[in-house]
C-alpha cells in the first residue's frame, strides 16, 4: 500500500524505475533481473500405480518430507537469456556469488 504522506514521491520513484523496462536493449549495459525462492522438497511413499483401461496413474497423495532448498533465478528478457541455481541453503554469500556464476555462463 502507498502511503499517503509519500505517495507523489513513490509514484515517481516506481515510474523511474519501470522505465528501465522500456529501454532498448544495449549490451553493454543489461537489464538483469534476480530473484530467489525457497521449495520444499517432497519424496513418494508409495510407488504409483500403473494405469488401467481407461485410468492414468495413481499417485498416493501421502509424502514425505526432503527438507528445504532454494533456487536463485536471472534473466535478461532482452537478450532472451536466463539461468537458475540449485543451493541448499541460501546466505548472503550464496548469493553474492550468484551473480557472478550468472556473468561466466552468459561467456
Amino acid at each position: 500500500m502507498i502511503p499517503p504522506a509519500g505517495s507523489a514521491a513513490f509514484v515517481a520513484a516506481m515510474e523511474r524505475v519501470l522505465g528501465v523496462h522500456r529501454r532498448p536493449y544495449d549490451a553493454m549495459n543489461s537489464v538483469v533481473c534476480m530473484d530467489e525462492t525457497l521449495r520444499q522438497l517432497i519424496r513418494e511413499t508409495h510407488t504409483p500405480l500403473p494405469p488401467g483401461p481407461g485410468h492414468l496413474q495413481r499417485h498416493d497423495y501421502e509424502h514425505e518430507r526432503g527438507g528445504v532448498c532454494n533456487i536463485f533465478m536471472a534473466t535478461e528478457p532482452l537478450a532472451g537469456t536466463r539461468m537458475a541455481k540449485i543451493a541448499q541453503r541460501k546466505t548472503k554469500i550464496d548469493w553474492a556469488q550468484f551473480l557472478p556464476d550468472y556473468c561466466r555462463a552468459l561467456r
